[in-house]
């Protein structure tokens, strides 16, 4: 038998000293509950006592379960509820747990002290975008940590009054919120006023009937392609218009491909595609898989509505002889002064992203800095660097990540909460709608337009855009982990 000290290989049997190098690593132990919530917002909590009966732990299970399923139901991703199930349940006094999220299911786990173990399910099926709802669990969440709580009763009784709490804004500022996005990406891009008074039009008319669609349970895929192409008839109407010079109003080509593709950022799914790839990148494949199915058909509908509208306006375009042409560039301008424009057009797409998201009011402003520093790094790196546009927009991503999390922190919010608002600016909507141009010209204007390849190779750029602003969100998330320990103490501290 193996003396203490002595190596032995996986029989048992001593090694010689010289074949210590054979030695393999020691065998790895559960980590503790607590262990698991490294770089995240909610280490070292502090823990109550330990449950000394079944009820007890049942109780403590149902206030972590029904945390996530919030937090869930408001848009949270995959692993910031993990973290904050494990944070409740590790505060409320538990040492074991299990927990497994799988798209829209969340199944956890605990031993009771009878040695029964209390199982708890809950799914998940619809969900909105409440940030500020999302926030206020996170206030929770930190309270039970640093031990603010000492009781689960008033913990339940708090999450209770959460969910009770009317959704931050009223509907109709939800609304503005969509046109200011909208106005703002098409000033931006370049768009003169008549395209952002379109693109601001179109922004509420796809609102309205898009809540409309949802009143009647139709699936999010038929509303997405009604969106599409009511943004690109309502743009050819306003182009209509103004080419025949009625009312002395403008707009060029250029300024129809402006409008739609505002309305296009207005729709894409920007938060459920960070999530998606955020869920695929920390170790949760299943349900990035679905989110990404859900994304992937979100966006399925809306190039299914964009071609179906270029298909009818193009083809009164041609009877019409209105020659609409695609914008020939995806850049923006190069002067200086369109940097410094592109930046306050950030800062007002993030206010405007933020209110659609419900934000609290105490965390617009940040928002909006990161949403302008954003545009401004897109847009300020191609120009004097000399990176590539697709690098602008990941370095643009990274440092909103970063930032998010550390000031957002310090707020008393989760990042997403102020990252999510500041990238939506930087959503590929232009690349998307020229893509469907190059495909649906080509066919129906004349063969010189564009080529299907050419079309495939943009839908394809606007894709690499997309990825970049979801793994440079993820990515300065992660930098910034080890920076944050000392803002959470310090507001620890003060809290007491």
């Amino acid at each position: 038998m193996a003396q203490h000290g002595e190596y032995t290989d996986p029989g048992g049997i001593p090694l010689p000293g010289r074949l210590r190098f054979l030695q393999g690593e020691p065998v790895t132990e559960p980590l503790p509950i607590a262990e698991s919530l490294r770089n995240t917002p909610y280490r070292d909590p502090r823990a109550m006592a330990a449950p000394e009966q079944d009820a007890a732990t049942r109780k403590a299970l149902e206030l972590a379960v029904r945390v996530g399923e919030l937090m869930l139901r408001c848009g949270a991703g995959t692993r910031d509820v993990e973290s904050a199930v494990v944070a409740v349940a590790a505060a409320a006094g538990l040492r074991r747990l299990e927990v497994d999220i799988t798209n829209q299911s969340l199944l956890v786990q605990a031993p009771a002290p009878s040695g029964t173990p209390v199982t708890m399910l809950r799914v998940v099926r619809s969900n909105t975008r409440d940030f500020a709802r999302l926030t206020s669990v996170h206030g929770l969440v930190e309270e039970l940590v640093r031990g603010g709580i000492d009781d689960v009763d008033a913990a339940m009784r708090r999450l209770r009054r959460i969910q009770r709490t009317s959704r931050l804004y009223p509907r109709w500022l939800i609304s503005l919120g969509y046109a200011g996005l909208a106005g703002s990406v098409c000033a931006l891009l370049g768009g003169h006023t008549m395209a952002i008074v379109v693109a601001v039009v179109s922004a509420l008319l796809v609102d309205r009937i898009g809540r409309e669609l949802s009143k009647r349970a139709i699936p999010s895929f038929y509303a997405a392609a009604a969106g599409g192409a009511i943004s690109v008839v309502l743009a050819w109407a306003g182009y209509l218009v103004a080419a025949h010079g009625w009312l002395g109003l403008h707009m060029t080509a250029a300024d129809f491909a402006y409008a739609v593709s505002s309305g296009i950022v207005v729709l894409l799914p920007g938060r459920a595609m960070a999530s998606a790839v955020e869920d695929a990148i920390t170790g949760y494949p299943v349900t990035g898989a679905g989110r990404l199915l859900t994304v992937f058909l979100s966006t399925s509908g809306i190039i299914v509505g964009v071609a179906a509208g270029l298909s009818i306006t193009l083809r009164l375009d041609g009877a019409l002889d209105l020659h609409l042409t695609a914008p020939k560039a995806l850049q923006f301008g190069s002067a200086a002064a369109s940097v410094w424009l592109q930046t306050v057009c950030g800062v007002i797409g993030g206010v405007s992203s933020a209110v659609t998201l419900r934000v609290m009011p105490k965390h617009l402003l940040l928002a909006g800095v990161l949403g302008g520093l954003g545009l401004f790094l897109a847009a300020a790196l191609p120009q004097y660097l000399g990176t590539g546009a697709t690098t602008a927009v990941a370095v643009a991503a990274i440092c909103a990540g970063v930032l998010g999390r550390i000031l957002g922190l310090r707020l008393g919010a989760p990042a997403l909460v102020v990252v999510v608002p500041a990238v939506s600016p930087l959503l590929p909507g232009l690349s998307i709608f020229r893509g469907m141009y190059e495909a649906v010209a080509g066919s129906i204007v004349s063969t010189s337009v564009t080529t299907q390849g050419q079309a495939i190779a943009t839908m394809m750029g606007a894709a690499a855009t997309a990825l970049a602003i979801s793994t440079g969100v993820v990515l300065g998330d992660v930098v910034s982990a080890p920076f944050d320990q000392r803002v959470l103490r310090r507001g620890r501290t003060r809290r007491r």
